[in-house]
């Protein structure tokens, strides 16, 4: 009798310990950003509000599908990018901004929550998808962050085809630029220190947003978070953002959240934002909302805007922002896509 009570038992604490695995399992999340800034309804035609929400959930199925069958989060993460690099309404990839110069210069980077490892390539001109360069500098080297030639020269080695600069040009942007050049004057604006800089160009807010990334969370219980941007119109100087900044735009721990940014990213950088938000999480038990609400008024007290997405291994998420609308979506376990763009 006594062996079959304590049979009992063990059996009932296998199937508890086998229905948490199971359920666990079953939480796959994903969620993707196309870019923070001055988004208003009736400047956006219903055709190209289409073409936006379109673009989104293709992401997110590409994604979604590796997910569902058993996928990684950085495949998910980087096939989700992808597809929004290949997009040129997003500021990533073939859609890149142009810089003073009349270049594309384009940056990405990934982390992997359960490693904590993490690759970012920056200035990039000749590489496609440079999501997928970002993950090579992070399975294959043993840095973390390349740039210009020397990171083009590791993306062919890693056995990605180059593309002729020519690609990333989409005549919408090149218009942006010359608008941006004719309203290029040095005059009185905020300087890094909160000061006026007479000698800083003024910088319009519609030039700098853009951005593209996506978090996951895979059936192994694994987080992984990538960003990928064009930049900023008209930038100067070799300029990055914080998009390939570890920390800064990008960062992911299993331990508390994937987070992916997108906003002015001098402000990101200088609140390293991803990072900030993690450690609130961590360090005080912040909810991913509070949290990353917090880091968030924090760049706006500085002057700064944007947004974010972020996402913790219980599938809880959030995709606060300060401007007038964020490109972004989520889809759950059970395939149910939600995408929006205004507050």
């Amino acid at each position: 009798m006594e062996y079959s009570n304590r049979r009992s038992v063990l059996i009932a604490l296998f199937m508890v310990m086998y229905l948490a695995v199971f359920a666990q399992q079953q939480k796959y999340v994903l969620v993707v950003h196309g870019g923070a800034g001055t988004i208003v309804k009736e400047n956006l035609s219903p055709e190209k509000e289409k073409r936006y929400t379109a673009a989104l959930t293709r992401a997110l199925q590409s994604g979604y599908h590796i997910l569902q069958t058993g996928g990684s989060s950085l495949d998910a993460v980087e096939a989700a990018i992808r597809v929004l690099e290949d997009d040129p309404l997003f500021n990533a990839g073939k859609g890149a901004f142009f810089t003073h110069d009349g270049r594309n210069e384009l940056d990405a980077a990934i982390m992997d929550g359960r490693t904590l490892k993490a690759g970012a390539v920056a200035g990039v001109t000749t590489i496609r998808n440079p999501i997928s360069a970002a993950r090579a500098v992070m399975e294959r080297s043993e840095h973390v962050l390349l740039t210009g030639k020397g990171a083009e020269l590791f993306a062919e080695e890693a056995g990605l085809v180059p593309v002729d600069p020519g690609y990333f040009r989409t005549e919408e942007r090149w218009q942006g630029l010359q608008r941006a050049l004719k309203t290029d004057t040095p005059r009185t604006t905020q300087g890094h220190d909160g000061k006026a800089a007479s000698a800083a160009p003024a910088i319009n807010v519609d030039q700098k947003f853009g951005t593209v990334g996506c978090v996951a969370l895979d059936r192994q219980g694994n987080l992984a978070a990538g960003t990928s941007t064009g930049g900023m119109t008209n930038k100067k100087y070799g300029r990055v953002g914080d998009s390939p900044i570890i920390g800064a735009g990008t960062y992911c721990n299993n331990a508390t959240a994937g987070i992916s940014c997108t906003g002015w990213g001098e402000f990101f950088i200088r609140n390293v934002v991803a990072k900030t938000v993690s450690d609130l999480i961590e360090y005080k038990g912040y909810t991913v909302g509070r949290a990353a609400g917090e880091v968030l008024d924090k760049v706006r007290e500085m002057g700064g805007d944007g947004g974010l997405i972020i996402l913790d291994k219980q599938g809880h998420m959030a995709m606060p922002f300060n401007t007038k609308g964020m490109y972004r979506g989520a889809v759950r376990e059970d395939g149910t896509i939600e995408v929006r763009i205004y507050q």
